[in-house]
């Protein structure tokens, strides 16, 4: 017996895969659970063998004399695209360096081959100069600081870098984004 499908079996896929009673040919070249090659079959045969091993029958080269059709189980199969989706997403970031407007200069440039490593690999890296106290006072020395360490990571680079928003005072922080150009 089929197991029961929490889909509505008479409307299509929103990513254009027909699956089981949706699949209407003739006839159908059906690949197995397994990757194997079980030949031409009609549909309602195929059908029949993907309810046999509780699995569903998946249209997957529709464009092809006959048409190719898998059986597999599909809400495994849509949750592992899912996934892949978000991996290829997922790999650019915004990374943060922070840092003190007195910060010592082997700690900065420390902090700049992070930033570096960060770049090469293709994410965004956000500078935040945090300050305290007196140091508020003199706002625009640090943004000119910031500024001055922009530029020495942009000589350090081996590409280009490109500043998608300048140093600019919020509050208590200076910050800053760059990316890889």
């Amino acid at each position: 017996m089929a197991r029961p499908s929490s889909r509505n079996q008479n409307s299509r896929n929103s990513d254009t895969h027909r699956t089981n009673r949706e699949i209407r040919y003739d006839e159908v070249r059906l690949i197995g659970a397994d990757g194997e090659q079980l030949g031409v079959l009609s549909s309602q045969e195929a059908l029949l063998k993907a309810q046999e091993e509780d699995l569903d029958l998946v249209e997957v080269a529709p464009n092809a004399k006959p048409p190719v059709c898998r059986i597999m189980d599909y809400g495994k199969y849509k949750y592992q695209q899912s996934k892949k989706e978000s991996k290829k997403t997922d790999n650019v970031s915004l990374k943060t360096v922070r840092m003190r407007p007195k910060t010592d200069d082997h700690d900065l440039q420390t902090k700049l081959n992070r930033a570096q490593k960060f770049l090469e690999k293709g994410n965004q890296v956000r500078f935040v100069m945090q300050m305290r106290g007196r140091e508020r006072k003199y706002t625009d020395m640090w943004v000119e600081s910031l500024g001055k360490i922009m530029a020495d990571l942009g000589e350090q680079m081996t590409r280009d870098i490109k500043v998608v928003a300048p140093p600019q005072s919020q509050g208590w922080q200076i910050t800053s984004i760059v990316e890889p150009a």
